[in-house]
């Protein structure tokens, strides 16, 4: 599934991406599998629906977040002070990071690796058109670990720098 998300960076503009079924065509055509085809797009709805929407509030502006345990346990140590870190970097502001949080969490995985996470918040930087400064963006890009060769291209990162 995450492999299909950096294909729709890599390919479509936030509002130029076409409608569930015509993508799943497209995305079946570029050969990925219709069970991580189904899970991405069931994915990106919640991404646009209304549980991302709440998380948009202008109340949670300020907040400070505390992980329960059920978090801690799938977004380890590593994903909570990257997420932390966009924070105090102004990268990211609460209601960013509750969509981030809430889309890691929505991801099958028993535990999110940091890879997995920094594709999740580029999704959500890319869903709502998020401006991120260059040196950011490029720690976003970086891959830390062997989890997979989730590595975005140039044209990603041209896309979310304008």
């Amino acid at each position: 599934m995450i492999d299909i998300l950096v294909y729709l960076f890599e390919n479509y503009l936030p509002d130029a991406c076409p409608e569930p079924a015509v993508l799943a065509r497209k995305l079946s055509a570029a050969g990925f599998g219709t069970d991580d085809i189904s899970a991405a797009l069931s994915w990106l709805d919640g991404l646009a629906g209304e549980d991302s929407a709440r998380c948009r509030s202008p109340a949670l502006a300020g907040a400070v977040r505390i992980y329960d345990e059920e978090e801690q346990d799938r977004l380890p140590a590593a994903c909570r002070g990257f997420i932390s870190f966009l924070e105090q970097h102004d990268a990211i502001d609460a209601p960013l990071r509750e969509a981030i949080v809430e889309r890691a969490l929505a991801l099958p995985d028993d535990e999110v690796s940091l890879d997995r996470l920094k594709v999740i918040v580029l999704a959500v930087i890319w869903r709502y058109r998020h401006e991120v400064d260059a040196l950011i963006l490029e720690e976003l890009l970086a891959e830390d670990s062997d989890d997979g060769d989730f590595g975005v291209g140039e044209d990603v990162t041209r896309l979310l720098l304008n």
